[in-house]
């Protein structure tokens, strides 16, 4: 299936966010990266212990969530039609070695991409078959937080950026809510970075009190109309189907199938069996 690096005494499988692993040297100005992006995921499949790696890589955004919010990541597009002509071509010169990377660790990785498929559900969907599949210990490398939500029993996250961990052991250095509330908070909270909207005037402070107060983000939908004068509990009231559609978008674990669709799933299978 996925390897050949040396795997005496290896027993983990790491799933690699591709593009945001790239961004490490985006952020240097790079575009000759490539040999030193397999010798990272050499090094951190060893320091991980990891039999097996699997790149996943963004296909476009989503045509799932685009679906449901035609809006969804509207905020990077718009960032992008107004670069510089000179940060176009730096753009542009980033990609192509990117895409020179995936070409050559394609070589001897299976690199899990599909148009119109993004690669959190990806990941998602390996977690939630990882006894089907029948991986080890699994390591996820992006520094993408909304992959926490895929943080269990075996299942971990490394960021580059922060050179941090995020396990089910050490999670509450991280978060003030338990995993299982995790998408509740950011289904009242919303994403910017993706342009998905939470509920005005609800950040993380407010919407914990609410999970501790009600339960979670459903049981707190299934609680509308809230009694308070509050603003924005006013605009909980008002705005509650917000919620709903925040789950369809966010939470990975319950939709990656649907995001990514029958067919692309198939050859999922057929290439993590080889």
């Amino acid at each position: 299936m996925a390897l050949s690096f040396n795997s005496q005494r290896k027993e983990g499988t790491m799933i690699v966010d591709a593009l945001n692993l790239a961004f490490r040297w985006k952020h240097q100005g790079r575009t000759d990266f490539r040999y030193e992006y397999e010798k990272t995921v050499h090094s951190l499949a060893d320091s991980y212990k990891c039999k097996d790696v699997i790149i996943t890589a963004d296909g476009g955004s989503s045509r799932y969530r685009k679906a449901i919010l035609p809006d969804y990541k509207q905020n990077r597009k718009d960032k992008y039609a107004t670069q510089t002509e000179e940060e176009k071509i730096a753009f542009e010169e980033f990609f192509e070695e990117y895409q020179a990377t995936l070409d050559m660790l394609g070589a001897f990785l299976p690199i899990l991409r599909f148009d119109g498929v993004e690669a959190d559900d990806i990941a998602a969907h390996l977690v939630k078959n990882k006894d089907r599949y029948g991986f080890g210990e699994i390591w996820l490398i992006s520094s993408d937080r909304d992959w926490d939500l895929l943080i269990q029993e075996g299942v971990s996250r490394f960021s580059y950026v922060n050179r941090k961990e995020v396990r089910i052991q050490n999670w509450y250095d991280h978060y003030e809510v338990s995993p299982e509330q995790y998408i509740s908070l950011k289904c009242l909270t919303g994403d910017k970075g993706d342009n998905v909207p939470g509920i005005t005037g609800i950040g993380p402070k407010r919407a914990k009190d609410l999970i501790i107060a009600y339960g979670d983000a459903m049981n707190i939908y299934d609680s509308i109309p809230l009694p308070s004068k509050y603003k924005h509990i006013q605009e909980l009231n008002a705005r509650g189907e917000q919620i709903l559609q925040n789950y369809e978008l966010m939470d990975l674990m319950s939709y990656c199938d649907d995001a990514i669709g029958s067919a692309n799933i198939e050859q999922i299978e057929e290439r993590i069996a080889c």
